[in-house]
C-alpha cells in the first residue's frame, strides 16, 4: 500500500480567484447543464447564474457593499446557492444561521456578526422576529419560500449587470459560518475565498470514486448552512458542474426516494443516517443501485458500522474528516478497496500538514499509533474567529497549525484513526475515558438503536461514564444489562456505571452528539 503516496499529489499553486467565480466557470461550460432539482422546479446553470447576478444587484440596491453581512436562515432550496453566489459577487460576507436555532441562538449570532440583511424562509420568519426582539440589530429582512416572495420579487425587478467588484481573495471574507458550540457559545469562523475556492480545489482532486465529477448527481440531504454541506456538497458541486438534488428536512422515505428516482450515484451523509439505514426494515423495496459511493463524516463512524453500512447499500462507503475552521475538509480515504481502512478518516487532502501531539504538550509530537491531539495546516484553514483574538490565539499557533480539539491515532502511511474529542475526554480516577469508543460498543447491542455517553460529576470518582441508551421497540432491556453487556469488553476504568434510557439522543445537524444538553439534564 505504499502506492498510496501517488495517488494524492500536490495540487499548488492554488487558484486566487472569488469563490463566484466556480459558478461564473460552471454556466460558461455547461449552461443549459441540470444544476439543481429541488422538488418540481428544475433550474440550470444559466439559470441559476443569471439570478445570483439579479439578486447581487438587488443587495447593491438596498445599500449593501462589500463586507457586509448577509445572513442566510434557509432549509436547503434553490434560493440558498441563489443567495450565497449573489452575496458572493457584490463582496459581501456570507453568514449561515442555522435552521434549527432557537431564538437566542439566532440572536446572538445576528449581534455578532452584525448582519445588515437576512434571507429568511417564509416558515422561520415567526422565529426569527423573536429573535430580532432580543436584538439591538434591525437588519432588512428578505422572506423567500414561493414564487411571489420578496426574494423572487427582487430578482425580477433587478437588472442583469456584471458590475466588477475588487476581491483580494486570499484577505477577504467570503464567509462567516458559526462553529457548532457543543462546547460553550459559537463563534464565527472567518473563512476567505481562498480557503473555500483551494478546499474545493482539494475535495475535486481526489482519486477515484471519491472523486466528484461533471455527470454525478448528488443528493443534499446535509444542511447548506452547514461547512459541510455548504463546501463539499455545494460549491463542490458547483466546480465540477454536477446535478444537486435539494432536500429540507430529513425524512428517511423521502430520502430514499430521492435517490431512487433521481437516479443518485454520489452520497455525501453522516453516520446517524447511515445507522438508521441499517436499521430500516424495508430498505429492499427501493432501487438503489444507481449509488456508486457514500461518504460519512462530522461524527465518528465505527469500523463495523462502516463496513455494514456498505453491505445495505452495496457500494463503496469511506470516511472523510474537516472542521468549520477548515472549510472543512481535511482527510478523506480512498474509495478503491485495496487502499480502503475501514473506521479510519483516511490520509490528509492534497498539501495538507497532519501530525499527532500529545495533549498536555503540543510541542511534542507523538510516534505511529499513539493517541494524541489532531493538528492540521494547509491552505483551507481559517482565517481566524471573528472579533475573538483570545480564541483564536488558543486554536492556530503562530506558524499556522490548527488544534482540531480531536484525539486521533496515525499509522505508518498517514492514515488517520478518530478516537475522540479532547474536551470530552471522561476523567474517570485519572484515567481517560472516550466516550465515542463506549458508544460504539454499546450500538452492537440489538436492542440498542442510537446511545450517547457523558462524564457525570462523582464525589469519590470525579466523573463516572453515564450512558444515555435509546431501546429498540418492544425492548425490556434493564440498566444491569447495559452494564454486563460493556462489562469486559473493556477496562475496568471505562466500565459504564449509570444509564438512563431516554427517547432520543439530542444531535446537531451533521450529527454530533450534543453532550452538553446532556450533561445540563442529568
Amino acid at each position: 500500500m505504499s502506492s498510496i503516496n501517488q495517488l494524492r499529489l500536490s495540487l499548488k499553486p492554488y487558484d486566487s480567484y472569488p469563490i463566484h467565480n466556480l459558478l461564473d466557470n460552471a454556466s460558461k461550460k455547461f449552461p443549459a447543464k441540470t444544476a439543481i432539482i429541488d422538488g418540481d422546479h428544475v433550474f440550470s446553470y444559466q439559470e441559476i447564474w443569471e439570478a445570483s447576478l439579479k439578486f447581487g444587484s438587488a443587495l447593491t440596491s438596498l445599500g449593501i457593499t462589500k463586507g457586509d453581512r448577509v445572513g442566510i436562515l434557509s432549509p436547503n432550496c434553490a434560493e440558498f446557492v441563489i443567495s450565497f453566489y449573489g452575496i458572493s459577487r457584490i463582496g459581501a460576507v456570507v453568514t449561515t444561521i442555522n435552521s434549527g436555532y432557537r431564538e437566542l441562538e439566532i440572536s446572538h449570532q445576528i449581534s455578532d456578526s452584525q448582519c445588515s440583511v437576512i434571507i429568511v424562509q417564509e416558515d422561520l420568519l415567526e422565529t426569527l422576529e423573536k429573535a430580532l426582539s432580543l436584538s439591538q440589530l434591525k437588519p432588512t429582512v428578505i422572506t423567500l419560500g414561493s414564487d411571489g416572495s420578496e426574494f423572487w420579487n427582487l430578482i425580477e425587478a433587478a437588472h442583469l449587470t456584471e458590475k466588477e467588484i475588487e476581491i483580494d481573495p486570499r484577505n477577504d471574507l467570503a464567509a462567516l459560518p458559526y462553529s457548532s458550540g457543543t462546547t460553550g457559545l459559537s463563534k464565527g469562523v472567518m473563512l476567505s475565498h481562498f480557503n473555500l475556492v483551494s478546499n474545493v480545489q482539494q475535495l475535486v482532486g481526489l482519486s477515484g470514486k471519491a472523486k466528484l465529477m461533471h455527470e454525478d448527481i448528488v443528493l443534499v440531504h446535509l444542511p447548506l448552512f452547514h461547512i459541510y454541506g455548504m463546501n463539499v456538497l455545494m460549491n463542490g458541486c458547483i466546480a465540477v458542474g454536477a446535478t444537486q438534488v435539494m432536500m429540507g428536512r430529513f425524512d428517511m422515505v423521502e430520502f430514499l426516494d430521492l435517490i431512487q428516482n433521481n437516479r443518485v450515484n454520489k452520497l455525501f451523509s453522516v453516520p446517524p443516517v447511515g445507522l438508521g439505514l441499517t436499521q430500516f426494515t424495508n430498505l429492499s423495496n427501493w432501487n438503489l443501485s444507481s449509488l456508486e459511493l457514500s461518504l460519512f463524516g462530522a461524527a465518528p463512524l465505527s469500523s463495523e458500522l462502516q463496513i455494514k453500512i456498505s453491505e445495505v447499500l452495496d457500494c463503496s462507503v469511506i470516511q472523510g474528516y474537516g472542521m468549520t475552521e477548515t472549510s472543512p475538509l481535511t482527510n478523506a480515504d480512498f474509495a478503491e478497496s485495496n487502499f480502503t481502512k475501514p473506521g479510519s478518516i483516511g490520509p490528509a487532502t492534497a498539501d495538507t500538514e497532519q501530525k499527532i501531539v500529545d495533549v498536555d504538550d503540543p510541542r511534542s509530537t507523538l510516534p505511529e499509533n499513539t493517541a494524541g491531539e489532531l493538528m492540521i495546516r494547509g491552505p483551507q484553514v481559517m482565517m481566524g474567529y471573528y472579533n475573538n483574538p483570545d480564541a483564536t490565539a488558543e486554536t492556530l499557533t503562530e506558524d499556522g497549525w490548527i488544534h482540531t480539539g480531536d484525539i486521533a491515532s496515525m499509522d505508518s502511511e498517514g492514515y488517520v484513526w478518530i478516537l475522540d474529542r479532547k474536551k470530552e475526554l471522561i476523567k474517570y480516577k485519572g484515567f481517560q475515558v472516550p466516550p465515542a469508543e463506549l458508544e460504539g460498543l454499546l450500538l452492537q447491542h440489538p436492542d440498542i438503536n442510537d446511545a450517547a455517553v457523558i462524564g457525570k460529576v462523582d464525589q469519590d470518582s470525579g466523573e463516572i461514564p453515564k450512558a444515555y441508551v435509546v431501546k429498540t421497540f418492544d425492548s425490556n432491556l434493564s440498566e444491569s444489562d447495559v452494564i454486563d453487556f460493556i462489562s469486559g469488553k473493556v477496562a475496568t476504568y471505562k466500565e459504564i456505571r449509570e444509564v438512563e434510557f431516554i427517547d432520543s439522543v439530542p444531535k446537531n445537524p451533521s450529527g454530533k452528539i450534543l453532550r452538553r444538553v446532556l450533561r445540563d439534564n442529568s
